[in-house]
């Protein structure tokens, strides 16, 4: 992160670096050069810092819906909740030209698309009653149509100016992250991972099938519904203040299993850190590659993430690990 922080269009050594932040922090030291303490603590370190909660956020999502759906190739996207952001954040941008709907932003209208989306995906992955993991999958997969289609058709309603904004958006970017977004953020992502990491012993129990977490005295049912609120909160908020970025949630957690097993107390954590170094390091590589033009996250963790899925597939270690 602190390399992140460094490098760009203008270099910041390291140490100036930690002079910057440590002088913001604790407000001893000497201050740096106002155009450095500009760049450093106004622009990357925000920006570094919520790439680094985005990308834990859902990477640890697609963690846990991959064992809710007991499905490896389960993530936001696959859920339907990025299509129910994407279309809430089209429908402010096409249709109030960025400024409000309702009384809600691009950011807020993209975090309650996702909830809609969700809570969809919830209704209809029930089967009387209990939640079937491949109602859940086929329910996901459906929602996430008909709101890909909805924004497609906003996006013909748009001019070039909005057509481009909702694109980048879509695709995903931290290039807008302020210090007033860090504190919300932080707090859903924080106390959501925690949460989850929590019911690790339970998402053990639920991979080894319903009839067998059932007869440990497990609530499938309620856990299920459980652990689909707290993935949608925290994709909804990454994905509302991020855009669109896919591949994440579904290459991140395979790659944590291949290293150290299916075990969720240790995954989860563990996934959430990876996650958090890996959009990180796609972030720095999205302004330095074509500079002085960034190119959208989705872009990159589509390129690096699609190889790696095939390499996985190659290797037949999708269905093994999961």
């Amino acid at each position: 992160m602190t390399v992140a922080v460094s490098v760009g269009a203008v270099g910041v050594p390291l140490g100036d670096v930690w002079r910057i932040v440590l002088h913001h922090v604790s407000g001893g030291g000497a201050s740096a050069d106002p155009a450095l303490d500009q760049i450093v603590w106004n622009f990357r370190t925000p920006r570094v810092l919520l790439a680094a909660l985005v990308g834990a956020g859902l990477a640890v999502s697609g963690a846990v819906l991959q064992a809710v759906v007991s499905n490896p190739l389960a993530d936001p996207t696959v859920l339907g909740f990025s299509y129910g952001a994407s279309l809430g954040a089209v429908v402010v941008i096409v249709l109030a030209s960025g400024a409000t709907v309702g009384g809600l932003g691009v950011s807020a209208a993209a975090f309650v698309g996702a909830l809609a989306a969700g809570a969809l995906v919830f209704a209809l992955g029930q089967r009387r009653g209990r939640m079937a993991p491949t109602r859940l999958v086929l329910a996901g997969v459906a929602v996430g149509y008909v709101f890909l289609s909805a924004t497609s058709f906003l996006q013909l309603r748009a001019t070039p100016t909005e057509l481009r904004t909702v694109m980048f958006w879509m695709l995903g970017s931290v290039a807008g992250a302020q210090w007033s977004q860090l504190p919300t953020v932080s707090a859903v992502v924080l106390t959501t991972a925690v949460l989850l990491s929590l019911f690790g012993r339970r998402l053990n129990v639920l991979l080894a099938g319903d009839e067998s977490a059932t007869a440990l005295g497990v609530d499938v049912n309620r856990l299920r519904a459980v652990l689909l609120v707290l993935s949608s909160l925290l994709t909804g908020t990454t994905i509302a203040v991020a855009g669109g970025i896919g591949f994440v949630g579904l290459m991140i957690p395979h790659l944590v299993r291949l290293t150290i097993g299916a075990d969720h107390r240790r995954l989860l954590p563990l996934t959430a850190l990876l996650g958090a170094v890996y959009l990180v390091v796609v972030d720095l590589l999205s302004r330095t590659l074509v500079r002085p033009n960034e190119l959208p996250l989705g872009i990159l963790t589509a390129l690096l993430g699609a190889p790696f899925f095939i390499w996985l597939l190659r290797r037949d270690k999708v269905l093994d690990t999961a």
